[in-house]
């Protein structure tokens, strides 16, 4: 299996496989406009900005499993995108955790370990996908995006 294998759904609607990003390193984050860290949303878009023309696509996934995101998918992918310029893929508010969660999630968490187990703990967890589409490696919510830039280098084009 891969995240190929998976279905998702854009903050208008609509669902779309991911097997569209075949070949394409991937970062995919779990995130939530009133969290304390929504200001990774600015070094986010800056690292799809600077390596999107090199194959890399950012993936933004809303949830508010933590209590911190709104409760309407425009109205989330709107403040991602008037305060902290956002352009990249919004997708609906969907748990990352638990029996609900989306089954990305639960594969993504299933192929990697966090500091405290396999669910995601925090919003901004961040997990980077090889052009393959297998689960290189998972960041902690602190982790600046920007820092992930090594890590980054060593899959894009």
């Amino acid at each position: 299996m891969s995240i190929y294998d998976y279905q998702v759904t854009l903050e208008n609607g609509d669902v779309y496989s991911l097997e569209k990003y075949t070949g394409h390193p991937l970062l995919i984050v779990n995130t939530a406009t009133k969290c304390g860290f929504a200001p990774q949303f600015k070094q986010l878009e800056q690292l799809y900005e600077d390596y999107q023309d090199q194959g890399l696509v950012v993936l933004g996934f809303p949830s508010n499993q933590f209590h911190q995101e709104l409760d309407d998918d425009a109205q989330a992918a709107a403040v991602c995108r008037t305060t902290y310029g956002v352009t990249f893929p919004m997708h609906t508010i969907q748990n990352v955790n638990g029996k609900d969660a989306l089954p990305l999630f639960t594969y993504l968490t299933e192929e990697t370990k966090g500091t405290f187990g396999r669910s995601i703990k925090w919003n901004f967890t961040k997990f980077l996908i090889n052009p393959d589409g297998k689960v290189v490696k998972r960041f902690a919510p602190k982790t600046d995006p920007l820092k992930m830039i090594p890590e980054i280098e060593k899959l894009v084009r």
